[in-house]
């Protein structure tokens, strides 16, 4: 069936009141990004419902990539036609043929938004239920949860016609929120958490701290995969690779084991919140589970929190790991995260860290460090890479190839 245009239904934008247009407007952005592969695609966006028109762009490509945007409640296929009685009696029974297989119920749901229209709505339902029965005498009528619920809509441009609803991915469009920076390392949690952020409408950006040679390229690699994963959501993510090799030298060098980790997760954060600044972010995000692991305990978030004032949201700090692997294999970006490339979070764990560090003696081991000197240099090496959805890259790299 080759559908002229999608109707898009949102979410919870129908609660924002006098911010409901730079929502809409925020998401017709983030629409267009996402299906950036479709240049003949227009959208039009309205206050009540978005309209994708095709202009013969292939609705199967398309609405794989329409299920990921953030603040999308659902959408709807549908097929567009004269207002004329005859042309819409005709299109209606051709799209019940196609789905009908002598089993299912059906209604039909009118809606005239042209009300210079010849019929009205309760007339429509009639003369368009009538032509499905005409065509299909043994269907069954059913006005509550039917099989098919056949849609005809009235506008100014036409009338459209469909049968089918499809879900999308709810939450907020990313961005409204604000802009936070994702902590992202190579493992399970920190993209379930920067998942979890966008569908809060938070627009992230991936920081990532690499430690060569201790890290390798595929441990890099890895995270800048594990981003293309989240990039569907909203077209593109920065990527920001941030050299840490001097930092966590000089800390296994200058700082007792036990204390290793609650100082190298302080030097992350300084930093982090560092980048924040410079980019205008408003938050951190990252993927700590409570209790999980030694630096994860509430004691060490308070010694390692104490570094900043930044708010820092830990979308994933109350679920369980099974609750967390769900979510990675539903976004899939388990089976990449379980990997075997180690991160420079695993490199120099000690065998025994501090799961309840004492804040005196953190002060006191790190004016071994010449901080200031460490956070400077580390900044200025920074490196910035725009991730695009994995199946764009594939194409820029095709076309790569050929040049």
């Amino acid at each position: 069936m080759k559908y002229s245009e999608i109707m898009v239904r949102y979410g919870e934008l129908s609660t924002k009141g006098k911010n409901r247009r730079s929502f809409i407007m925020r998401l017709a952005k983030n629409v267009r990004q996402a299906l950036v592969d479709f240049p003949r695609l227009k959208i039009h966006a309205d206050r009540d419902r978005m309209h994708l028109v095709l202009n013969g762009e292939d609705s199967d490509l398309i609405i794989p990539k329409l299920k990921m945007v953030f603040g999308i409640q659902g959408f709807s296929p549908s097929i567009r036609v004269e207002k004329d009685i005859e042309q819409i009696k005709k299109c209606a029974q051709e799209m019940v043929s196609e789905i009908y297989t002598g089993k299912e119920s059906f209604k039909v749901t009118a809606k005239r938004s042209d009300h210079s229209f010849e019929q009205t709505s309760n007339e429509l339902n009639v003369t368009v239920g009538d032509a499905v029965i005409e065509r299909f005498p043994e269907i069954k009528v059913q006005m509550k949860k039917p099989d098919i619920n056949l849609r005809v809509e009235i506008r100014s441009n036409g009338a459209f016609l469909s049968h089918e609803t499809i879900s999308g991915a709810a939450g907020l469009p990313v961005g409204t929120s604000g802009k936070g920076m994702l902590m992202l390392s190579g493992g399970i949690d920190s993209p379930v958490a920067g998942y979890m952020a966008m569908k809060r409408g938070v627009e992230i950006e991936a920081v990532h701290f690499a430690s060569p040679p201790y890290t390798s390229e595929q441990a890099l690699q890895k995270a800048k995969d594990l981003t293309a994963k989240l990039a569907p959501y909203v077209g593109q993510i920065q990527f920001i690779e941030v050299p840490f090799t001097e930092v966590q030298e000089e800390i296994k060098n200058r700082v007792p084991q036990g204390y290793w980790m609650t100082i190298t997760r302080r030097m992350m954060l300084r930093l982090t919140d560092s980048i924040r600044q410079l980019r205008r972010g408003l938050v951190i995000l990252n993927g700590e589970s409570l209790g999980q692991v030694a630096s994860q305990t509430l004691q060490s978030m308070v010694a390692i929190n104490e570094v900043t004032n930044t708010p820092i949201i830990r979308p994933v700090a109350t679920m369980d790991k099974l609750e967390i692997i769900d979510t990675a294999q539903k976004i899939d970006t388990f089976d990449l995260s379980i990997q075997p490339f180690e991160d420079c979070c695993t490199i120099f764990a000690p065998p025994q860290p501090k799961t309840k560090p004492h804040l005196d003696k953190v002060h006191q081991y790190e004016e071994r460090l010449d901080i200031e000197g460490l956070i400077e240099r580390a900044l200025t090496n920074i490196k910035v890479e725009e991730i695009v959805p994995e199946s764009l890259q594939e194409q820029e790299d095709e076309f790569a190839e050929l040049l």
